[in-house]
């Protein structure tokens, strides 16, 4: 499709404007090849008429579309130029409140002039490991990148931070050590990572001042190299200054202050060791009261003083090294005071108080200061001549003084914290952090700005081959053909200033010989018309046109040489050295860059000049960077995901296995120009504009299929009201015929009601006659038999009587005569009988509990001879053996003893001759799968009780010691395995368990049987060692949570939020160069069936090992809340990921969890409810978010969100359709303002480390004691039972 057929009607575009930079327009009618003018409607309502140039007739640059709009990463805009870049900057920056941006290989950093939560060591850790397109950009991508290339790839890397002054470069630096001194950690005991960081309140209050742009701007560049072991943990660190603004010590402009360090020694003049530097305000002070501001809003300058000196001791920097270093500088400051009194046109004197304070803090001879101050020495090479100087040349003289010890100050303490961060350890590999200032063009440009401008030439060059070099290695990569793309290249711009006879080397030679800089200049300047020029009024200037900005910057040569040509040769020297390191440092390492920019001019927060930040993308090479990709295939979509976001513009017979192959017939059907994209081994390669057109297709399709559903719907809704009515008019038939059919109903039911009354009045009175005769017939016929049973009573008591004293066979005989008596007679007998077996039962028992107490009494006897022969031989060991086998004695004799006390039943012991932290050597699984859980609490406790029996205090606690530090040492040698701890975990909760159950309180004994009673200790109170054990067990608890978060961790994004459970909901977006993680389920991709069988399989170990189901519970709990911590911090740091879609897929896969809690009977477990932040976070993405009631629902809604997430979720909203609205910055004030009252924490992320505190309710065991088995299986042989 041709540019020009995407001007139509409705079509947007920018246009040039004076005040705005760039303006957005709507064409009113379509555009013709030929036409002069555009049909133009503005958006705030005037219609313009827009000329085309009749020269290059070029058209205006059209617009992407609102969902690519706020894209994280510019490359990913189809139409590439500096309108879109700005108003994607602009956007994020202002709406949605996000300061960081990438494009391509930069990241684009805006100051946003206010502190922002978004630094701390959660946002640290969320970052940490994960890619860098994985999350939005931040300064901590890019560390995290740095890092890991430099970990994976064993090469040196750096960080090169630039921008204009105010623009933020100190902070972003700052912020990326900070990243590494976290993250890696110090390989010694001397913290290094915290050296490192201290660093900095000491570089920034020598080295940083208030300027008019910024009120803590870095007035010199420094490179630090950051080194790194072999395990890649922090050794040390190196630090290299450029670029000292040392004019600064003896000059400030307006509104401007000297380095923070002086205003900290005026605001500390009053403690007790500054007395005797004589120090005073800072207004007292010629140095200090130039620029007339001297206190910055907001910070206090005597706490900052704190701050450094505390820095200072940190790096080793003595108290009498600080108090010497305090002295220079109240020495500079008084000398600034030093005032000159001409004494002619040719001479001048000094005034005595100010200048011997400086000697007497500076330890000089008054008399030879005042004598140089006002004379100078001129030598020849015969004779040496004393000449004095004038006012002003003295107070030259001073100043240069003044610059002169501060810089040496300058160099000694960076010397020093250099030797502070010097490592012993020999250096791996490091990371360099660059800090310098871009660009600076003031009124009066003296050589200062002169060398800063130079250096930012010489890395602008850098970075322009390296991204040059990139793009060509993507192209070779993915075998697409590859053509010579014509970028900026300054070299001509170096060339005259580090050429054979060029500024520098002029420079050289006027420090030598004067008055030719000028004169040879003027050739060099006319051989080079296009890079430098004279000004039109001065022949004491010279002008170099910054090609890339397209900027002319003019030079004074007059502040060149004249104030410091004693310094200007050596100087120059030095820094062309330190900068030729510099690249070379930099060309030897993996360069990543941040640019920084400065939003307006007055530090408004969140305030955006358009003008300003165009002249800084263009300045720092963001521009050039989107030039290059715009010239050749800027859009760069994997076959996937192009198959996955333009499926719907496919027909099902387009489908094939192959997507490679699908894809390509597909783009050769939507875009018949080849030219217009390319086909790479993994990538779809398209030209700028090409991904808008294949936008507007699938709008378009969709729209289309939106009213064909629209029109389904309302049929199927009418359609629905007309079945609804005509069920209405049936259901009022139904019930008006119900009601006479129930009218009749109710007339029969009276009517057989009546019948059936009757009926059963007779009956009942003819049922009570009857009862009345049946009542006194069984009350005569009771009386009666009563009567003969009495009768026949009495004949059996006397028979029972005579037997008592007749013989038995006598009685037979007598008895045999009447069958009744017999009966009775025989019932008696066998009663006695029966009492004479029973006493003769009792005797034999006796008998027989005697004789196996005599047996029990020999077998103590033969162990107590037993146990004297053994201490008889412990005695002939050397000491150390002594010691040892007395150990194995105890165990063995505890343990061979009855584990059961006596009792009138036979109880089970075991004969337990083995240290006990044998139990470590069992396997968890095969123990939980084929034995009783709880087997090792079991036995263990039984010992317990044995030396309970014996009452010996010793052997108790020897045992439960030795069984505390055997648990202990098996968690250390396999603590990540989470079997091995949950298998732990259950038997010390249930060897807790039961010294609570059979500690004989009555508050553990009710639930027991009378047997378990039995079983009770009664001679140990181990209350003392229930609470260390259940404090082992918070440890084992712990230990177990870390386990389970470390195996979870990496399935919880992915599965969660990335991976598409439900197929076509989430269309992927382009990603520009950084690209994201797929969410489309690859081989090795963790999904939610991932986490789903990864919670089965926790669960299943932990009931195998038999662990307190509220217990299971709690760790539950703790799992949910980790999956739902880890899931809403991703949320809250990709903007990617919040939109409608996304927001379903999270509902889903949280109602898979829920369903997963269900399905174990644990909803009531508390898991549900940790979820709650992430199920709202869903709902708010999917909620309207238009009026105020949708405000007040959302404020309602979203108790369990921080109102920083609220309003972060919000900001980071974005439509993944055209058919989506983005929230309005009206809307998200209206929320801010509705929960200003609300109080909760500012933290933005959730705590993912915190862990919920854990209780081991009592549980007791209904098995008993004596029933327990060790199966041969487990290899314990030498346990016995006795």
């Amino acid at each position: 499709m041709a540019a020009s057929e995407l001007y139509t009607k409705f079509a947007r575009v920018w246009i040039p404007d004076p005040e705005e930079v760039w303006k957005s327009a709507e064409l009113l009618k379509d555009y013709k090849p030929g036409d002069k003018v555009l049909l133009l409607h503005l958006e705030e309502g005037k219609d313009l008429e827009y000329r085309l140039d009749p020269k290059t007739k070029e058209l205006p640059h059209l617009r992407n579309p609102d969902i690519l709009v706020g894209e994280n990463d510019l490359t990913a805009l189809s139409y590439l130029h500096e309108p879109a870049v700005l108003h994607n900057l602009r956007v994020r920056f202002i709406d949605s409140k996000l300061i960081y941006t990438y494009c391509g290989i930069v990241l684009v950093a805006i100051n946003p002039y206010e502190q922002l939560p978004i630094y701390g060591e959660d946002i640290i850790n969320a970052y940490s490991g994960q890619n860098m397109g994985d999350m939005d950009p931040h300064i901590f991508a890019v560390a995290e990148e740095a890092y890991k290339q430099m970990a994976r790839d064993e090469r040196n890397q750096s960080i090169i931070v630039s921008g204009e002054s105010g623009a933020g470069k100190t902070v972003s630096a700052k912020y990326a050590m900070r990243y590494f001194a976290t993250v890696s950690g110090s390989a010694s005991e001397a913290n290094v990572e915290e050296k490192v960081l201290a660093s900095n309140p000491i570089m920034e209050s020598i080295g940083n001042a208030k300027t008019t742009r910024n009120d803590n701007s870095s007035r010199f560049g420094k490179y630090i190299e950051i080194g790194f072991d072999k395990r890649y943990r922090i050794i040390g660190a190196n630090m290299r200054t450029y670029l000292l603004e040392k004019s600064r010590v003896v000059f400030q402009a307006e509104e401007e202050r000297n380095y923070h360090i002086f205003y900290q020694l005026c605001a500390s003049a009053q403690l007790p060791e500054f007395k005797m530097l004589r120090l005073g305000n800072a207004n007292s002070f010629h140095y200090t009261k130039q620029g007339g501001s001297p206190v910055i809003e907001g910070v206090d300058d005597a706490k900052e003083m704190v701050h450094t000196r505390q820095a200072c001791t940190l790096l080793g920097i003595s108290e009498s090294y600080q108090m010497g270093i305090f002295r220079i500088l109240a020495g500079i400051l008084h000398l600034g005071n030093v005032g000159f009194t001409s004494r002619d046109s040719d001479s001048c004197t000094i005034p005595h108080e100010p200048l011997s304070i400086f000697c007497d803090l500076m330890g000089v001879d008054y008399e030879e200061m005042c004598h140089w101050l006002c004379h100078r020495k001129l030598a020849t090479a015969t004779e040496t001549y004393i000449k004095p100087i004038s006012k002003l040349q003295a107070t030259n003289a001073r100043d240069a003084l003044a610059k002169h010890i501060y810089a040496k100050l300058f160099n000694w303490i960076v010397d020093h914290v250099n030797q502070a961060l010097h490592s012993a350890i020999k250096q791996h590999s490091f990371i360099g952090v660059l800090d310098i200032y871009g660009f600076e063009t003031f009124e009066i440009n003296s050589f200062e700005q002169f060398c800063i401008n130079y250096a930012n030439e010489k890395l602008q060059q850098q970075f322009n081959m390296h991204v040059f070099k990139l793009e060509q290695e993507e192209y070779m990569k993915e075998q697409i053909p590859w053509t010579l793309i014509d970028f900026y290249d300054n070299q001509p711009c170096i060339n005259l200033i580090e050429s054979k006879l060029g500024i520098l080397d002029l420079l050289d030679e006027e420090c030598k010989v004067s008055m030719i800089f000028l004169g040879s200049l003027d050739g060099q300047i006319d051989a080079s018309r296009s890079e430098g020029k004279w000004p039109r009024l001065s022949n004491k200037a010279f002008i170099i046109n910054i090609l890339l900005t397209s900027k002319e910057v003019e030079y004074q040569c007059e502040g060149f040489l004249e104030k410091n040509k004693d310094t200007v040769f050596e100087e120059q020297i030095k820094f062309r050295n330190s900068l030729h390191l510099l690249m070379e440092t930099l060309n030897a390492t993996t360069p990543h860059y941040v640019r920084c920019i400065k939003p307006n001019d007055f530090k408004f927060p969140f305030t955006f000049d358009e003008k300003r930040a165009v002249q800084q993308l263009r300045a720092c090479g963001v521009l050039e960077t989107i030039r290059i990709s715009a010239a050749g295939f800027p859009s760069r979509w994997t076959y996937q995901e192009f198959f996955s976001r333009y499926r719907v513009l496919m027909k099902q017979k387009d489908v094939l296995g192959d997507r490679k192959q699908t894809c390509k017939n597909v783009l050769e059907k939507l875009i018949l120009d080849k030219d217009k994209y390319q086909f790479g081994k993994t990538k779809i390669f398209f030209r700028a504009g090409q991904v808008a057109y294949l936008e507007k297709l699938r709008a378009d399709k969709l729209r289309a299929a939106c009213i064909r559903i629209q029109k389904t719907i309302r049929g199927w809704l009418l359609r629905k009201k007309y079945l609804r009515m005509r069920k209405a008019a049936i259901t009022v038939q139904r019930y008006v015929r119900g009601y006479q059919a129930r009218c009749y109903a109710k007339f029969l039911r009276r009517t057989k009601a009546a019948i059936i009354i009757q009926k059963y009045w007779r009956m009942y009175v003819v049922r009570r006659r009857y009862k009345i005769k049946r009542a006194a017939t069984i009350v005569l016929q009771s009386y009666l038999r009563g009567y003969l049973a009495r009768n026949r009573y009495r004949k059996v008591r006397h028979y029972f009587q005579i037997c008592l004293f007749i013989p038995l066979t006598l009685i037979n005989f007598h008895i045999c005569r009447n069958s009744e008596c017999h009966r009775s007679f025989l019932l008696v007998w066998l009663l006695c009988r029966l009492l004479e077996s029973q006493l003769q039962s009792q005797k034999r028992s006796h008998e027989n509990e005697a004789e196996a107490l005599r047996g029990e009494i020999q077998s103590l006897k033969e162990e107590n001879n037993r146990q004297q022969q053994l201490l008889a031989q412990n005695l002939q060991l050397p000491p150390e053996a002594r010691i040892e086998a007395s150990l194995q004695h105890e165990i063995t004799r505890l343990t061979n003893e009855n584990l059961v006390r006596r009792s009138p039943c036979p109880l089970s012991s075991y004969d337990f001759v083995f240290p006990l932290f044998h139990f470590s050597e069992l396997k968890p699984r095969g123990v939980a799968v084929n034995l009783i859980p709880g087997l090792p609490a079991y036995i263990l406790f039984m010992c317990v009780r044995h030396a309970d029996y014996l009452n010996d205090d010793q052997k108790v606690r020897s045992l439960l010691t030795s069984t505390i530090n055997s648990i202990k040492k098996v968690l250390k040698k396999r603590g990540d395995d989470f079997e091995t701890v949950s298998f732990w975990l259950s038997n010390t909760c249930r060897f807790l368990h039961c010294l609570k159950q059979y500690s004989g309180e009555e508050g553990f004994m009710k639930h027991n049987t009378s047997r378990q009673n039995e079983h009770c200790l009664t001679n140990f109170d181990l209350a003392e060692y229930r609470q260390v054990l259940s404090d082992l067990a918070i440890q084992i608890y712990q230990q177990l949570v870390r386990v389970l978060e470390n195996i979870l961790q990496p399935m919880i994004v992915s599965g969660m939020l990335e991976h598409e459970t439900i197929q076509g909901v989430s269309g992927v977006k382009p990603t520009g160069l950084r690209k994201r993680t797929s969410s489309i389920a690859d081989e090795g991709t963790y999904t939610l069936d991932s986490i789903l069988r990864q919670l089965n399989s926790f669960h299943s170990v932990m009931c195998q090992h038999g662990m307190d189901p509220e217990l299971i519970k709690q760790v539950v709990k703790q799992m949910f809340y980790i999956v739902g911590a880890i899931t809403l911090n991703n949320l809250l740091l990709r903007k990617d990921m919040c939109s409608w879609s996304k927001g379903m897929q999270i509902r889903y896969n949280v109602s898979q969890l829920e369903e997963w809690l269900r399905d174990k009977n644990l909803m009531n477990s508390g898991a549900k409810e940790t979820l709650e932040p992430l199920i709202q976070a869903a709902q708010l993405l999917q909620v309207k978010k238009k009026t105020d009631d949708d405000a007040e629902a959302i404020c309602s809604m979203c108790n369990a969100l921080t109102t920083a997430q609220i309003v972060k979720v919000l900001n980071l909203y974005t439509p993944v359709n055209e058919f989506e609205e983005r929230v309005s910055v009206s809307f998200i004030r209206t929320i801010q303002m509705r929960l200003r009252d609300r109080k909760d924490s500012p933290q933005l992320l959730m705590d993912a480390k915190h862990i919920f505190p854990v209780t081991f309710p009592f549980n007791p065991s209904s098995l008993a004691l004596e029933t327990i088995q060790i199966p041969a299986s487990l290899g314990l042989g030498f346990i016995s039972r006795v």
